[in-house]
C-alpha cells in the first residue's frame, strides 16, 4: 500500500505500529464526528514552507501531492519562508492558503493585531530543540553572565518568549539585557560577526550556527523550560476554513502520514532536510540522533487547548503578546 492510499482509519492503525501502548495513540488526534456538509469552492491549495520544518519534508517526498491529487486537489509550494511570520504575512495578503506549521507565538500576535487568521491543527514534536547559544569564546557561562550583553531574537516569536523564560528562571532582569530584534537570515550573520553575544533560534539554524562557530547551549527548550510554551501550528484565513472546509481537512489528513512518516525515518527526513538547507554532515548526523516524533492536536481536544491557553496567558502577562487571547476563538475544527 503507498501513502497516498491511506484512509484515516489505515493511517491511524499505520501510526500505531511507530510506538506501543499509549505513545502511540497521541501521534494523531482522535477525530470528532464530521459535519454533515464539507465545504469546497477551489481545486487548488497554496501551501507555505520553510527548510526544515514538516511541508519541507512533504514537498520533496511527492506523497503529499499524490495524496491530495487522488481529491482532485491540486498543490502549490510558497516559500521558502525564513521563520512564521513573513509565512504568516503570505497567509493574510492572500498569496498562500496555509502558513508552515510555524510557531503559535507569532501567529497569536497576528491574530491580535486584526489578521483574519485561525489555528486548524497543532504539532507537538519531541525532543524540541530551540536553544540560546553563545560561542565558546565568549566568556558566557550561563543565563545569569547575559547581563550587560546582547541578544539576537525573532520578535513575538520563539526566540524572544524562550530568551525571558531564561532570564526569568535564571532570575536575571530583562532590562539588564539587549534584545537585538533580527529576523533568522540577519541575525545568523549578526551572531558569526560578534555583533550580538547570543542567539535564541530554533532547529536547523541554530544547529547550522552552533557548529560553524564553535558555539554551546546556555539554555535548551526542551531539557530546562518548564512547561511548553509555544507549540507548530497550522494557520489559514478564517473565510478559507469557512469556504473551503473539504479542502482544510484533507490537507491536514495528509499533513499527518507525512508527520507518522517523518517519525518512523528520522535519518531519511534529516537528509531531505539538508539536501536544500545545505548544511554540514554533522549538522545532519545530531539532528537524526535526536530522533524526534510528531503528535498532533486539533481545536477540539480540550486538554491540549486548556495547554494552550496556559501558554497565551504566559505570554501575555510577559507582554510578549501585547494583550490576553482566548485561543478557542482563534481555533477551527473542520
Amino acid at each position: 500500500m503507498n501513502d497516498a492510499s491511506l484512509t484515516r482509519r489505515q493511517l491511524l492503525r499505520a501510526a500505531g505500529g511507530l510506538l506501543a501502548g499509549a505513545a502511540a495513540a497521541r501521534l494523531l488526534p482522535a477525530h470528532a464526528a464530521q459535519p454533515a456538509r464539507l465545504t469546497r469552492n477551489t481545486d487548488t491549495v497554496r501551501i507555505g514552507w520553510g527548510y526544515g520544518a514538516l511541508p519541507d519534508i512533504a514537498r520533496q517526498r511527492g506523497v503529499f501531492e499524490k495524496t491530495l491529487a487522488a481529491k482532485n486537489i491540486k498543490v502549490e509550494w510558497i516559500g521558502p519562508f525564513p521563520n512564521h511570520a513573513p509565512s504568516i504575512q503570505a497567509v493574510v495578503g492572500g498569496s498562500a492558503d496555509f502558513g508552515f506549521w510555524g510557531s503559535t507565538t507569532p501567529a497569536l500576535a497576528a491574530m491580535l493585531a486584526g489578521s483574519p487568521l485561525v489555528f486548524t491543527a497543532f504539532d507537538v514534536y519531541s525532543p524540541r530543540s530551540t536553544a540560546i547559544i553563545v560561542k565558546k569564546t565568549s566568556g558566557i557561562q550561563s543565563v545569569a553572565d547575559l547581563a550587560g550583553r546582547k541578544v539576537a531574537v525573532n520578535r513575538s516569536g520563539l526566540g524572544e518568549f524562550l530568551l525571558i523564560a531564561a532570564l526569568e528562571k535564571h532570575h536575571v532582569d530583562r532590562d539588564k539585557v539587549e534584545f537585538v530584534y533580527l529576523n533568522p537570515p540577519d541575525a545568523a550573520p549578526a551572531f558569526a560577526q560578534g555583533k550580538v553575544d547570543a542567539w535564541s533560534m530554533w532547529s536547523p539554524a541554530v544547529d547550522i550556527s552552533r557548529y560553524s562557530n564553535d558555539a554551546k547551549d546556555i539554555f535548551n527548550e526542551g531539557r530546562d523550560l518548564d512547561f511548553l510554551i509555544d507549540y507548530s501550528s497550522l494557520v489559514t484565513r478564517r473565510k478559507f476554513t469557512e469556504e473551503n472546509s473539504e479542502l482544510v481537512r484533507a490537507v491536514l489528513d495528509a499533513y499527518y502520514v507525512e508527520g507518522a512518516w517523518q517519525s518512523q525515518h528520522p535519518a531519511e527526513s534529516e537528509g531531505l532536510v539538508q539536501k536544500e538547507a545545505k548544511y554540514p554532515d554533522p549538522v545532519r548526523d545530531y539532528l537524526t540522533s535526536l530522533k524526534r516524533v510528531n503528535r498532533f492536536y486539533e481545536p477540539d481536544d480540550a486538554a491540549f487547548m486548556a495547554q494552550l491557553q496556559r501558554a497565551a496567558d504566559w505570554l501575555a502577562q510577559r507582554k510578549i503578546i501585547n494583550a490576553p487571547i482566548k485561543v478557542a476563538d482563534y481555533s477551527v475544527k473542520v
